[in-house]
């Protein structure tokens, strides 16, 4: 006989469970597909979409290591990828220092206008933005999409930082003035290291940010020996449309970065919000 207490007690687990089983298979067999279709032939990708490649064919990831371009492009998303995450870590840490810990007329009003910043994703602004490069001669430069990708980046990290950097305890901030510390000399020897699980958390964020953004390289590079990973991959499309394998295998290599990235940040990520979070 069923007993339907504890049928009515594990009912909600059950549910549970099998919508999150439910959302993992959605999730994993787009990517299971795009992984495994790199390892077919143009057509066995076509006739069997979801078949196991058996035998696996590794041409189709060969040709793409072999392309210089493929190495140029990954080139150019990670020096775009490492100037982003250390200009937004320095910029965000020092406003969220000035707003979190110092004491000056106007600063809920400056603190306010930062956020605001929140209001305008990049989607919104893309043209002023686009005009601002071309009139600064910032377009077809690495640098120009770095100040962009900076620059739309700082309003939520500078949020995240400041909850963080408030709640450090004022004793420790007079401790160190008493014993002479300058405050630019708390900000740098006390308070960035005790914020280590937050920075790393803003930086793993933008990092992943930064490598997937497809926009605004699209909008300010033109010349091919500046193009993104993202921006290679939308044109590799273009160019190979009719050969998905080989396509494939280009948006998996590209991807791998991506994952790696987050696999060896997880944990910073979560820690790093959690404690701001319990501490704001």
């Amino acid at each position: 006989m069923i007993n339907t207490s504890s049928l009515r007690k594990h009912l909600p687990q059950v549910i549970q469970y099998l919508l999150l089983a439910i959302a993992v298979v959605l999730v994993l067999t787009p990517v299971v597909m795009i992984v495994f279709g790199g390892l077919k032939t143009r057509g066995e990708f076509m006739t069997r979409p979801y078949a196991l490649p058996i035998p696996p064919r590794w041409e189709n990831y060969g040709s793409i290591l072999k392309m210089s371009s493929f190495w140029l492009m990954l080139r150019n998303s990670l020096i775009v990828m490492a100037a982003t995450t250390s200009g937004v870590v320095f910029f965000c840490s020092l406003a969220a220092f000035v707003f979190a810990r110092l004491k000056f007329r106007g600063k809920e009003l400056f603190y306010n206008l930062f956020t605001l910043g929140l209001m305008f994703p990049i989607n919104i602004a893309i043209l002023p933005v686009y005009l601002v490069l071309r009139q600064t001669e910032l377009t077809n430069t690495l640098i120009g999409v770095i100040v962009v990708q900076t620059a739309f980046q700082l309003s939520g990290n500078i949020l995240i930082l400041r909850g963080f950097f408030a709640n450090i305890p004022a004793e420790l901030q007079d401790a160190a003035y008493m014993d002479g510390c300058t405050p630019f000399g708390f900000y740098w020897r006390i308070l960035l290291p005790l914020a280590r699980p937050s920075l790393s958390a803003v930086a793993a964020l933008t990092m992943i940010v930064s490598w997937n953004d497809l926009l605004v390289p699209l909008v300010a590079l033109d010349k091919e020996n500046l193009w993104t990973l993202p921006l290679g991959t939308m044109q590799f499309q273009g160019q190979y449309g009719q050969d998905l394998a080989l396509i494939a295998a280009f948006v998996t290599l590209s991807a791998v970065p991506t994952v790696i990235f987050y696999l060896f940040a997880e944990r910073q990520i979560i820690s790093g919000l959690t404690a701001g979070a319990i501490k704001g």
